[in-house]
């Protein structure tokens, strides 16, 4: 099940893994910024943050080693499990922030949400493997995956987490696409939301609706718009260098809300200014402009669905985040990956990169 030779070393992916390294270190400095205080240096998020940074690493080159066709197989069996939790979540989870998404496992705190997010390309790839041995797929054969993406959907949707199961939801949809799902499924799909989209609006919650009315334009500075009115303050006063760590106005006298979390990506730009955002932008690029490289390189298509599955929803979270707090998207809540505080964020990014580090490595 673990493969460790001198070509597994060879072959292994340093230049993404310094990357994925460098960008959590400084999500991990700009965590210490925006919590710092004088009577506590080091704060709790920063502490927990640094032992999931740990952590991550370890879980990242476990799946490295692991051959990735055994974890495809284990992953689709787990996404059964995953649903039993979300299920379990509606019932017995813990409330944070007015939602039910996490649950107790001994020492630490798991979103099951995270873990549909990261597993059904596994249940997804898996399926379409074991109907067909060629990459040639009709519209029944989807089915089964359609009604188990509709059921997360669902599931996650009810916590609420309106976010995560849109950003589970266009991930599964985008590869079902790429695995040849038909294009009069999407057409079909696009019209009936358009049309149904007045029924959606009355089902939003309160501050749901007020989130789309903040985008749209409606609401004044000091309520509605209070928190994207402070991340733009936060992102035009960084200027082209920045005001130097620790010295973030916006976050330092805590006008920025959710500082160490969903806007971390603000806190930076305060902080090093446009060079800075742009030099982890470029990061972001040159991380997934590789793996789409390593993608155009494997031979096997089912292998190449499973690689693209691992990434999406990192790419998107990513698009998404720095669309959000810069006011080109809705605030939907999605964490920055490698930046944001979370350990459950963290390690299902890692685990998925690690994963796709063995199919890279077993690939060459």
């Amino acid at each position: 099940m673990f493969i460790i030779n001198k070509r597994v070393i060879r072959n292994f992916d340093w230049i993404t893994f310094c990357i994925i390294i460098t960008l959590s270190l400084l999500g991990l400095l700009f965590i210490f910024s925006s919590t710092y205080t004088v009577h506590q240096t080091y704060s709790l998020f920063f502490k927990k943050q640094l032992f999931g940074i740990l952590g991550a690493i370890v879980l990242f080159l476990v799946c490295s080693l692991i051959d990735h066709r055994q974890l495809l197989k284990l992953g689709y069996f787990f996404y059964f499990l995953i649903l039993l939790l979300l299920v379990f979540t509606m019932v017995k989870g813990s409330i944070g922030m007015g939602a039910k998404r996490w649950i107790h496992l001994i020492f630490i705190k798991v979103q099951p949400s995270e873990l549909a997010k990261l597993f059904f390309p596994f249940f997804a790839v898996y399926f379409l493997k074991t109907q067909k041995d060629r990459f040639c797929f009709s519209f029944t054969d989807f089915i089964p995956i359609l009604l188990i993406l509709a059921l997360s959907f669902f599931l996650i949707l009810k916590q609420p987490d309106l976010g995560t199961a849109l950003l589970l939801l266009s991930s599964g949809l985008l590869l079902l696409w790429l695995a040849g799902l038909s294009k009069a499924f999407f057409i079909a799909l696009f019209t009936v939301t358009i049309s149904l989209t007045p029924i959606y609006w009355k089902i939003l919650k309160p501050y749901q609706k007020k989130r789309v009315e903040v985008f749209l334009g409606y609401g004044t500075k000091k309520k509605e718009r209070y928190q994207i009115e402070q991340s733009h303050i936060s992102i035009g006063s960084g200027g082209l260098f920045g005001k130097g760590v620790l010295q973030g106005t916006q976050t330092r006298l805590l006008f920025l809300p959710e500082s160490r979390t969903d806007f971390i990506f603000s806190v930076l730009c305060e902080e090093i200014g446009f060079f800075g955002a742009f030099f982890v932008i470029l990061l972001y690029f040159i991380l997934f402009l590789r793996m789409f490289m390593t993608i155009s390189r494997i031979s096997s298509p089912f292998m190449q669905l499973f690689a693209l599955g691992l990434i999406l929803h990192i790419i998107l979270s990513t698009l998404v985040n720095m669309c959000m707090v810069t006011g080109l998207l809705p605030i939907v809540g999605i964490p920055l990956p490698f930046m944001s505080y979370g350990l459950s964020n963290l390690w299902i990014t890692f685990i998925a990169l690690g994963c796709f580090n063995s199919i890279r490595i077993q690939k060459r």
